[in-house]
C-alpha cells in the first residue's frame, strides 16, 4: 500500500448492532478525530467502491458521512459533519438503491426528489445544500445510516426479509468459501 495512503476500514455488514443505532453528534471535542477519520473514510468508500459512507457504517458512532457521485469520472467529495434535512419536496421519487453494509442487496426506494441539507464540512465552516436526483437520494440515504434506518428499512417486511435471508445466506457462505482457502 502507498505509504501516503489512509488506511482502509472495515465496512460493518448487517445486521450489525451499531448499523441500527443513531449516531451522536459532532462536538468540537471530537474536531481532530473527525478530521484523521474523514480521509480513511472517503479511501475506504472509493476502494468498497460506494458514492457514499456514513461513520456507522465504519464503527464509528458519530454524525459525519461523506459522499462522492464521481459524475463525468470527477472527484466531487462532499463532507457532511451533523448533517440535517431542514426542507424536502412533497413530489417523490423512486430509484434503486443499494449499501456497503448490504453487499449486492438492492431495492426500490421511495424518497422526497428534493431536500435541502444544512450541514458543517471538516473544517467546521457551516453550509447548505439543495440536492436533487441520485444525489438527493444519497444524501437521504446517509443521513439514514445516522439514525439508525437502513434502506431496506423503507420496504416492505416480506421484501426487507427476504434480503436480510439472502445476505445472511452469502455472507455464510462466503466465511466457508474463505474457511476452506
Amino acid at each position: 500500500m502507498d505509504a501516503l495512503a489512509p488506511d482502509l476500514l472495515t465496512i460493518l455488514i448487517a445486521p450489525h448492532k451499531v448499523l441500527k443505532a443513531r449516531a451522536r453528534a459532532v462536538t468540537p471535542a471530537d474536531a481532530e478525530a473527525v478530521r484523521a477519520l474523514i480521509p480513511r473514510m472517503f479511501a475506504t468508500m472509493y476502494q468498497a467502491p460506494g458514492i457514499g459512507l456514513a461513520a456507522p457504517q465504519v464503527n464509528v458512532s458519530l454524525r459525519v458521512a461523506v459522499v462522492d457521485l464521481m459524475a463525468d469520472e470527477k472527484p466531487a467529495p462532499i463532507v457532511l459533519v451533523n448533517p440535517e434535512i431542514v426542507a424536502a419536496s412533497p413530489e417523490l421519487a423512486t430509484r434503486e438503491e443499494g449499501c456497503l453494509s448490504l453487499p449486492g442487496q438492492y431495492a426500490d426506494v421511495t424518497r422526497p426528489a428534493r431536500v435541502v441539507v444544512r450541514f458543517h464540512d471538516q473544517l467546521g465552516a457551516r453550509h447548505e445544500i439543495t440536492a436533487e436526483g441520485l444525489l438527493s437520494a444519497c444524501i437521504q440515504h446517509e443521513i439514514d445510516h445516522l439514525d439508525g434506518v437502513l434502506f431496506v428499512d423503507h420496504i416492505s417486511a416480506l421484501k426487507r426479509n427476504m434480503i436480510m435471508r439472502r445476505l445472511a445466506k452469502e455472507q455464510r457462505q462466503q466465511r466457508e468459501d474463505a474457511a476452506k482457502r
